[in-house]
């Protein structure tokens, strides 16, 4: 098993030119984290000049810098970018056809009303794995203020199991893009690193989500805007969006669809440790459960499944895979900022010294990537951001580990990305103003919760770190 802590150099024994690099990185994120916590610049706009400044103070020739920045933000726009769009198409799909409210619809009809958190969790991890945080929960909130008005249940003993499917999900399991953005900084493999997240995902929404939704419940009871319900709950009750006139794809259809990229990722994983290679299975697994093949399949299957069960034509299907891709332009655009600062990392020589620095200092790796990502998380607001800085930190650490322990460190990255959400992230004010609580109701249901998100997938991390 390779060792997760390797003894180096003192840091006592770090040369000037290693203090100005130290200084550089840090100089870098303070940039960063000041333009988006106080000037309210965009991340992207942010992570450049952090880019900028983080070279120039170590000391790179503007052309050298300019060439690591574009390299960076190239290489990982064609890595993760593609992946981004396709999990949009699909997400997209799923939303216009209806599917998602035959997912709702199917697992309400089979619970019962103490089973209600429970499905509310099912119903949140199924939506949430092709679609983005704030699409799912822009998704949800009309099923969880309905069920909560119907059912006559406490409004977070249903809405707290459905944050926590969605949270855990954007923060720890591919396509979303943190994960997807350090498995590709890292070098880790998607499939692996998908099984292992659905490993450390289940508990992790089980205690975050219907436990703690107990508590949650007691403690803050919130009264949502009264507009706000009354329009959510009548839009949920159309059948597709748009159009209640229309058929909707069968339950069993749409979760078969949505699974199918992730069965392919996963039998790729599996084929590759189970079988030699060169074997004629093997293969097939290893062309099939490529990323972009998977979720390529996934979408085309989605047409006809998803599509043109919703009796969806062709200009419908065109139309609704063409809507998709706007509403990302500016994930990718932070994504492709993200890589380009890791590179401006990697060449500078910071990231090089980082890495002997912590090794040194006799930190676990998987707590030293946990760490870095907690402490950007809790000053920009974004776990998108503290993934891709965090992830960009800590690659020369990664350099050393089996793949099992770089799947890890992934997952390590992203539960402290998720760590104690606050005023300065949009997801904050997001689930404020949809459920009408205060500030410091948020914080004491939706706060506490991201915190035990983040505290109990890491302690599975471990957990798994010490077998695998």
């Amino acid at each position: 098993m390779t060792p997760l802590v390797t003894p180096l150099a003192s840091t006592a024994a770090w040369s000037g030119d290693d203090t100005r690099l130290i200084v550089a990185a840090l100089a870098g994120i303070a940039v960063i984290v000041l333009l988006i916590t106080k000037l309210r610049t965009h991340p992207f706009l942010a992570l450049a000049l952090g880019s900028g400044v983080l070279g120039l103070v170590a000391g790179m020739a503007p052309e050298k810098l300019i060439d690591s920045f574009s390299a960076g933000l190239g290489s990982t726009v064609a890595g993760v970018g593609v992946l981004i769009a396709l999990g949009a198409m699909l997400g997209k799909l799923l939303a216009d056809s209806g599917g998602a409210e035959e997912i709702v619809d199917g697992i309400l009809r089979r619970s019962g009303d103490r089973a209600l958190p429970w499905a509310m969790t099912l119903i949140a991890v199924l939506i949430g794995l092709p679609m983005f945080f704030e699409i799912g929960l822009v998704l949800l909130i009309p099923v969880i203020l309905l069920v909560a008005r119907r059912s006559g249940r406490p409004l977070l003993l249903i809405a707290i199991p459905a944050l926590a499917g969605l949270s855990v999900l954007h923060g720890l399991v591919p396509p979303h893009p943190g994960p997807l953005v350090a498995i590709d900084t890292l070098k880790a493999d998607l499939g692996l690193t998908l099984g292992l997240g659905l490993l450390v995902a289940i508990p992790t929404v089980v205690v975050s989500g219907p436990l703690f939704a107990r508590f949650a419940a007691r403690w803050v009871r919130p009264a949502p805007p009264e507009r706000l319900g009354r329009e959510q709950t009548q839009e949920s009750e159309n059948t597709v969006p748009g159009d209640a006139d229309r058929p909707r794809p069968g339950f069993g259809v749409t979760v078969a669809t949505i699974l199918l990229p992730v069965v392919l990722m996963l039998g790729r994983a599996v084929a590759e440790i189970v079988l030699p290679e060169g074997h004629a299975v093997r293969t097939v697994f290893e062309v099939l459960g490529t990323p972009l093949i998977a979720l390529l399949i996934g979408v085309i299957v989605a047409m006809f499944t998803l599509g043109r069960a919703a009796g969806f034509g062709r200009a419908r299907i065109s139309s609704a895979i063409a809507d998709s891709l706007p509403p990302i332009a500016g994930i990718l655009l932070i994504v492709g900022a993200g890589g380009g600062f890791k590179q401006t990392l990697i060449d500078s020589g910071v990231g090089k010294v980082i890495g002997e620095a912590a090794q040194g200092a006799h930190v676990p790796v998987l707590v030293l990537g946990w760490l870095i990502a907690v402490g950007i998380r809790l000053a920009t607001g974004s776990a998108t951001v503290a993934t891709i800085s965090a992830a960009g930190i800590a690659a020369p650490l990664a350099a050393g580990l089996s793949p099992a322990h770089v799947a890890l460190l992934v997952l390590a990255i992203g539960a402290g990305s998720l760590f104690f959400s606050h005023v300065n992230d949009a997801g904050f004010w997001l689930v404020k103003e949809y459920l009408g609580m205060s500030v410091g109701e948020t914080i004491r249901s939706w706060s506490v919760m991201e915190s035990i998100i983040s505290v109990v997938s890491f302690c599975c991390v471990l957990l798994l770190g010490l077998v695998v």
